[in-house]
Order: structure tokens, then sequence, then C-alpha cells
């Protein structure tokens, strides 16, 4: 390696220097922004570590960040009161920890702007709270200060929050006018209570009931005959087995249904109530699995009146047969079918379903697997992507 000459040395020495004037000259300029042009600059940078980063240059740039942040995701509950004052401005707060009461108030007064509230527990994070996790988690105190503090929410995502009950559900539908997305699934203490005030909403679109076991036809009356006939998008009651052919035939005056999601509703839903259903004509995705007692008469009606459905899971549905599969190789919109457990069909009924030119996917039983050709399930993966389970 070659020694630098003085000659060298002094113009790099030079052209470093050179730089200092204008780091300084930066700096006076950057200094004399207000919070407004800062906000302005901020406001353009997505990347969260470019934001933490801009955060952490001087206390003026501190605030402006936290002035601007509208969401936030929190794995720490328990440290709130340390640093959501930062953020006044949240309009998205989401965490899967557990949290208390007093969390929400503080939350609710520190963020009166939130529109999206995110609570909900994936279903690992909820297995690990024990007995003594879940008597500390919030309840409904905790959602009438969110009512009460947030009354701009407009999605609220409640999933697998077990404490809650019909008087917080209540008081925010009452509260928050513009709630259009509202996730109650698992939250079991739930019942047609709750049902009744949500059917007074006129903003609701999205309604998730999975798993709430105390709702019944009374509560789904209330859906029926309110507003919500003519808002709600998707309407989600797996689990409620509760339900019967009555309150599925209830269903039948919601004009606007994109998505139903009926799965495991009990041997009390039959073909009575599949019929009911597949006269929504706007239904796009429907959800049968296990419901033991639908067969080909509900699936020959779903092929002849629901002509918008691109989505259909029969998963478990062990009265359907061929005849009734073969209703749907005309359907000109269908794009995914799911037929997993479904023992009484063939694979020539499965070679007629391929008429159906729409099809992009299709789960068959994995017991068919080995009396189907190799030939037919080469074919059948020319047409359409074919999944065994």
């Amino acid at each position: 390696m070659c020694a630098s000459t003085p000659d060298q040395t002094g113009k790099l020495l030079k052209s470093q220097l050179s730089v200092v004037p204008r780091i300084v000259s930066f700096n006076k300029t950057m200094s004399k922004l207000g919070d407004d042009e800062l906000a302005l600059i901020i406001s353009s940078v997505i990347d969260q570590n470019d934001r933490q980063s801009f955060s952490l240059v001087c206390k003026q740039w501190l605030n402006v960040e936290g002035q601007t942040r509208l969401s936030i995701r929190v794995f720490e509950p328990e440290l709130l009161h340390k640093f959501l004052h930062r953020f006044p401005n949240l309009s998205t707060f989401e965490s899967s920890k557990r949290i208390t009461n007093n969390h929400l108030e503080f939350i609710a007064n520190t963020c009166p702007k939130l529109e999206f509230l995110n609570l909900k527990q994936q279903s690992v994070e909820s297995q690990k709270l024990d007995e003594f996790d879940d008597l500390l988690d919030f309840d409904d105190v905790g959602v009438l200060a969110i009512a009460n503090g947030c009354c701009k929410l407009c999605k609220v995502l409640f999933r697998r929050r077990r404490r809650i009950g019909n008087v917080g559900v209540i008081s925010l539908v009452k509260c928050a006018q513009s709630l259009s997305v509202l996730d109650l699934g698992r939250c079991s203490l739930i019942n047609d209570s709750s049902l009744e005030a949500i059917g007074c909403m006129n903003s609701i679109r999205v309604l998730n009931l999975e798993g709430c076991s105390l709702v019944t036809d009374k509560g789904l009356s209330f859906l029926a005959t309110g507003s919500p006939s003519r808002t709600l998008k998707r309407l989600v009651l797996a689990e409620c087995d509760r339900l019967t052919d009555f309150g599925m035939s209830l269903l039948q005056g919601m004009c606007c249904l994109e998505e139903l999601n009926l799965a495991e509703c009990g041997p009390r839903v039959t073909d009575n109530g599949g019929m009911a259903v597949a006269s929504i004509a706007s239904l796009k995705r429907m959800n049968l699995s296990w419901l033991i007692n639908v067969s080909d008469i509900t699936l020959v009606a779903i092929a002849g009146n629901c002509r918008n459905l691109i989505a259909l899971d029969l998963t478990g549905c062990e009265m359907i047969t061929g005849a009734g599969i073969r209703a749907l190789g005309y359907h000109e919109c269908l794009e995914s079918l799911v037929l997993a457990s479904c023992y009484n069909i063939c694979w020539d009924d499965v070679d007629m379903v391929l008429k159906c030119k729409s099809l992009r996917s299709i789960v068959l039983d994995k017991g068919l697997k080995m009396w189907m050709p190799m030939r037919m399930q080469e074919n059948i993966s020319r047409f359409c992507q074919l999944h065994w389970r």
C-alpha cells in the first residue's frame, strides 16, 4: 500500500473542512423550521424505522413525530402511561396483550380521535392466559370508558376478550354512531340484548359473532328487521348453535349481504334454512361447513339463485352427493369450492364441476385421492388449483 504524500493529505483535509460550513448551515436552516413545516416533512415518511430516527434528532422533532403519529401497536400495555401522551392524534390503536380497565380509561382520555381499535387476541395469545390473567383483562367498565371517550370509532375488534358483556357493547354502539365493523367473535357473554342494540345501527357493515353461543333466532330478528338489513355486507354466525331454520328464514330480508358464515351452526339448520339463505341473491361468499342436515336440495337452490357466488365451503356436509355438486357445473361466477369431508362424492362428479369455467380452486377430501386416476388429477390441475384436505 502506497503512503499518502503531504500534498495528497493536504487536499483531503481541505475537502473535509469545506463540508463543515455546509453542515452548520444545514443545521441552522433546520433549526429555523417550525412544527408545521416539520410535520409536512414527516408526513411523507412511511417507514417506521425512519420515523424513529427522525424523532431522535432533538426534542422538537420528537414532539412533532408524536403529534403526527396516526397508528401504534402496543406490546407492553403496562408502560402506556409513560409514552402514550406523546401521541394525542392517534386514529389506530392495536394490542393483543392483556389490557386492564385502567388502561382503556387512559387510552380513552389520551386518544379521543381513535377510529380503529384492534384489541383482538390471537388464539395463541388467548391460550397463554391463565384464569388469573383472564380476570385482570378488561370488561364492560373498560368498554364504557372507550365508548364515552372515543365517539369517532369506525372499526372495533374485541375478538376473544371473554369478559365483555352486553352492557359494554350496548354503550359502544350507542355512542359510536359511525361504527361499521364490529368483531365480537368468541365473546361468550354476548346474547340477544347486544343484537337488539346493534339492530338500531345505521352504519354497521361487518359483524362477527363467531362462537357467541347465547345468540338465538330472536337476536337475528333484530338484525333482519332493523337498519342492518339494509347495510350489513358480512355476517359471521359460525358456531352459534342455538340458531334454527326460522332464524335462517329471517335472513332473507338482508338485501345487501355479500358474505355469510354459518359453519357449525348445529343440526337445527336443515334444508329449509339452507333454501332460505340461498334466496339471498347478493351473496358472494357462503360457508355451510359441518351443517350435517343440509343436502343436495340446498345446493341446487344455491346454484340456481346465488348467481353472484364466488366462494362456497361445504366441508363436512355429509348429505351432499354428486347430484348437488353437478348442479354447480354451469355456474358462471364460482371461483372457489371446498368439498373436504364430503364422503358421497365420486371423481365423476368432480369432472362435471369442471364445466364451471370460472372455477379457480377446488378442495377435495384426501380420501378421494387414492380412487381418482392420476390422469383425472392432472386434468383438474390444468383447469384450477387442486388441494387435498
